[in-house]
């Protein structure tokens, strides 16, 4: 009998106990949430709401999100980094504590991290009947110029772009949200 590493497995119905306890009313502490935001960290402050839908288009209420994202300035948070010591850059929030069956994170509106990519939220996707999580950009609509420029989004298909910019809904609120399958599926990379 050989020995191997242990398959993935679907993120089931157990998530909101063991990784988002506090958003769903367990006595524990989640190690990540949904507010980004830290005293210390200097930028302009945004929320990002958004639902998860199915290829049926129903809102599924049994999701996890992660976003990782640069800080105002465009540092990422890294070991031996000069950025943001107090501001994570790290946030997590599941689908079902409301009655929409959506997420909301406030954070701050990111920097460019470099002079080609536009600022932009990496999203991580976790649900029910996925063996492996799913990974994802949001773009901000109000980042058109830079947003023409940036190599990654620029080089997908003209008519799946809008996939993954972020609406803006109103001052400092954006809307995204992701389509599993179907007509509006996002667009998902192979990291």
């Amino acid at each position: 009998m050989s020995r191997g590493q242990t398959p993935s497995q679907t993120i089931g119905p157990f998530f909101a106990y063991g990784l988002t306890p506090e958003q769903y009313g367990y006595p524990l502490r989640s190690i990540a949430g949904a507010d980004l935001r830290d005293p210390a960290t200097e930028g302009a402050e945004i929320t990002i709401t958004g639902r998860v839908f199915d290829g049926e288009g129903a809102a599924v209420p049994d999701a996890m999100i992660e976003i990782w994202q640069a800080d105002p300035q465009g540092r990422y948070r890294l070991p031996g980094s000069q950025g943001n010591r107090g501001f994570s850059g790290f946030g997590r929030c599941g689908t079902g504590s409301g009655p929409e069956s959506g997420f909301r994170f406030t954070t701050y509106k990111p920097g460019r991290v470099d002079d080609q990519q536009a600022p932009h939220i990496s999203v991580i996707v976790f649900m029910r009947g996925l063996l492996n999580h799913l990974y994802t950009r949001l773009y901000f609509a109000d980042e058109t110029e830079a947003n023409l420029r940036d190599p990654l989004l620029s080089s997908l298909d003209p008519g799946r772009r809008a996939t993954l910019i972020a609406e803006l809904s109103a001052p400092g609120e954006y809307r995204f949200d992701i389509h599993m399958q179907g007509d509006r599926e996002t667009v998902f990379f192979d990291v």
